[in-house]
């Protein structure tokens, strides 16, 4: 039997997504935790990541839920929270300001090889968190009852 990778990809997948509802109230604090992947430079990846942040924050506010949400930026994605090259700025300092439990990750990993390339390190906003690496990040937010998505 020849299994590839893309049938394994598949089947887990569709584990996943059969089992998401069964784990959907695993944690038992009430909080709902949502962890959104932003690793390419698409500017509308980066407006989809903040409306589904701030799309889901309003909704939980509303029900009166508690909740609490990060979007973890790396390689490409990792210019969502640049400074110098975010076209979105403005929108991540009104949400860091304004819409509570929504916070930001920069990957350590990342600034460091723009580092290398640009000689200088990026200007990273100060509403984010540097992390050690981005990948890191999200399977730690994984394991801590996060839902991880990728707009």
């Amino acid at each position: 039997m020849n299994i590839t990778r893309r049938t394994l990809l598949v089947a887990g997948a569709a584990i996943a997504l059969l089992s998401g509802p069964a784990l959907a109230e695993q944690s038992d604090d009430g909080i709902m935790r949502l962890a959104i992947q932003v690793s390419d430079g698409d500017p509308e990846t980066f407006d989809k990541a903040l409306n589904v942040a701030t799309n889901f924050a309003k909704g939980m506010s509303d029900a009166g839920k508690f909740y609490e949400v990060e979007i973890v930026a790396f390689n490409d994605g990792l210019h969502l929270l640049r400074e110098d090259t975010s076209p979105v700025m403005d929108r991540i300092k009104s949400i860091s300001e304004s819409v509570p439990d929504v916070s930001f990750s920069a990957c350590g990993n990342t600034i460091a090889k723009m580092t290398r390339e640009e000689g200088t390190a990026p200007p990273i906003t100060s509403y984010a968190n540097v992390v050690p690496g981005g990948v890191g990040r999200l399977i730690y937010l994984d394991n801590a009852n996060y839902f991880v998505i990728r707009p």
